[in-house]
């Protein structure tokens, strides 16, 4: 079971954050502390006790605006140590989600709280904290290529050369670093096809190479994503899936 700590200055939102996870099955203990400076002297002495010791945390959840050191900085601070706990942010604003993806954190969790959602956070450090065995990584795909037309001649590129697909009702234009192709081929062949390359469907008209994801922009309620020089929609129903994508890439 887990250990947690979680971290709020905000007494009200911490106390119904606590209750929350003290209610989940999986979670042993739920200190909490009102600010970063609390939160790190609780650390410290889990740190120094090793994870097997009696104040040892398992994971943080920790609020982003506070008074003095923000959750960022908790986080970095955290990063320089050998074994530190897992971090979860819990925050009212979105735009710090690249920021989190940085700085290893497992999950994102907006407020207001809700109890499915931070079951699934608490999941996923169950998972990670709890893994009895790491499955070696599945092979690299074999090289692959896709035929396009050139001034009259059929050339073979490579598709690891693709930063994005777009949609043009039968055909799918694919977009490299030097140019752009068409092809008959529909969007949603390309995105069952790729799958396994790490493509992946952002909107109805794009399908985007992961790796190829620069930043990820949430503007109010609009998310999109930047690619090279170029910005990209990301509509709402694929908005969460790509943000869980990037933080799990993000987490290696």
């Amino acid at each position: 079971m887990l250990r947690v700590l979680a971290v709020d200055d905000e007494e009200p939102a911490l106390g119904e954050l606590l209750y929350l996870l003290r209610a989940d099955p999986r979670v042993r203990t739920a200190d909490g502390a009102g600010d970063a400076t609390a939160a790190l002297r609780r650390i410290g002495r889990a740190l120094e006790t090793g994870p097997d010791g009696g104040d040892g945390i398992d994971v943080v959840f920790l609020d982003i605006h506070m008074p003095g050191l923000t959750g960022l900085d908790v986080a970095r601070l955290l990063a320089g140590f050998a074994r530190p706990p897992l971090v979860v942010f819990v925050t009212a604003h979105e735009g710090f989600a690249l920021q989190a993806f940085d700085l290893k954190a497992v999950d994102y969790v907006l407020k207001p709280v809700r109890r499915e959602r931070l079951a699934e956070a608490v999941r996923r450090v169950h998972e990670l904290v709890h893994a009895t065995a790491v499955p070696a990584p599945a092979p690299a795909p074999a090289p692959e290529q896709i035929p396009v037309e050139l001034g009259g001649v059929t050339r073979f590129l490579d598709v690891d050369d693709i930063a994005y697909v777009e949609a043009h009702g039968d055909y799918a234009r694919l977009h490299t670093d030097t140019g752009s192709h068409l092809v008959r081929i529909p969007l949603s062949t390309l995105e069952e096809r790729w799958a396994a390359r790490g493509f992946v469907r952002i909107h109805r008209s794009h399908l985007v190479a992961l790796a190829r994801i620069d930043e990820l922009r949430l503007d109010g309620g609009a998310t999109s994503v930047r690619v090279g020089a170029t910005d990209l929609a990301v509509s709402r129903r694929h908005a969460r899936h790509l943000r869980d994508l990037l933080m799990r890439r993000a987490g290696g």
